[in-house]
């Protein structure tokens, strides 16, 4: 199975989102595994495997009083760092044994997202969006979805364009548009690798997120990924307006993925969020769509699949995943 390559747990993922971790715990799968969050009394998220070290019972299911997480079954207390403070059977002043604390995860709160890692030491990063802290632009969070499908398959996706005229026709595909110009790979930044390009796309369902009027545009374009399976894509329109779109897939197990995406843009800020990023969530209902009907893991083997030259985004991902799968 894919998801149980040790190499994964190195890198970071999006579970939830900042808002997701409220008062009470929040249960999330992240590579076959079962996990717990809950924010501590100083209101950092704690991660934590969802059993307690006790008879096991699943802590999602407690409650959150002070920071400190209730275990349902026989009220053990848990805190900052998953200690155990308190054992109430055995009485007020007794140490607490060793073997009561939680192991934890690598948590960390970006771009109103909570990213987990489940190494002892993360060696993955989580990119950098400079957009994030520039005032000219604002951040545009989607909530986080499930998908019936590969977090390969979907990173694979999110690395083409040769599919708009045929997936996105309900949103911006046009389909007399289908070659696809030759394209030249490059390091976008210190964070993404990927191509530039230029596409004319349908404008009708798209007007209010363009800021412009007329039935095809052209959009100017890098899309690149972030390994193992982050991909960001960037629109600049010719009024000056960039539109940012990081999409973010973790595997929760082989065939069923966390997805979310987060949008940055430079524009009014007046405007209703939800009327910005409606328009993209129509994309990414087309795109979960079609993936959900494409069964398994994509194949790293570069000879199990065919390739042609629109391809070679995802084929370089590809052999890059593989190389961070086999060190």
């Amino acid at each position: 199975m894919l998801i149980e390559n040790a190499a994964l747990t190195d890198h970071w993922y999006v579970v939830a989102e900042s808002t997701d971790v409220a008062d009470g715990p929040l249960a999330v799968r992240l590579l076959g595994r079962d996990l717990v969050l809950w924010r501590s009394a100083d209101g950092r998220v704690v991660g934590a495997p969802d059993r307690c070290t006790h008879r096991e019972a699943p802590l999602s299911n407690g409650s959150v009083s002070d920071g400190c997480l209730e275990c349902p079954y026989h009220g053990w207390l848990f805190g900052d760092a998953g200690r155990s403070v308190e054992v109430p059977s055995s009485g007020p002043g007794r140490p607490v044994p060793p073997a009561a604390h939680l192991p934890t995860v690598h948590v960390a709160e970006r771009y109103g997202l909570v990213w987990l890692c489940l190494a002892d030491e993360p060696a993955g990063t989580i990119p950098c969006i400079d957009a994030d802290d520039d005032p000219a632009y604002r951040r545009i969070n989607s909530g986080v979805e499930t998908w019936t499908t590969s977090a390969t398959r979907m990173t694979d996706n999110f690395l083409d364009i040769s599919h708009f005229p045929y997936v996105h026709v309900g949103t911006f595909g046009l389909q007399d548009r289908t070659a696809v110009p030759k394209l030249e790979l490059q390091q976008l930044d210190d964070d993404f690798y990927g191509y530039e390009y230029t596409v004319e796309v349908g404008n009708e369902a798209g007007a209010v997120a363009a800021g412009l009027e007329g039935d095809v545009i052209t959009r100017r374009m890098t899309t690149g990924f972030h390994l193992p399976f982050t991909v960001r894509s960037t629109i600049h329109y010719e009024t000056g307006l960039d539109h940012l779109i990081l999409l973010c897939s973790s595997p929760i197990d082989d065939v069923t993925s966390h997805f979310t995406f987060v949008v940055w843009r430079n524009d009014d800020h007046s405007t209703d969020p939800e009327e910005i990023i409606s328009f993209d969530r129509a994309i990414g209902a087309e795109d979960k769509a079609m993936l959900e009907t494409v069964p398994g893991v994509l194949p790293l083997d570069q000879q199990a699949t065919a390739s042609v030259q629109s391809d070679k985004p995802s084929v370089e991902w590809r052999r890059r995943f593989a190389a961070l799968l086999s060190p």
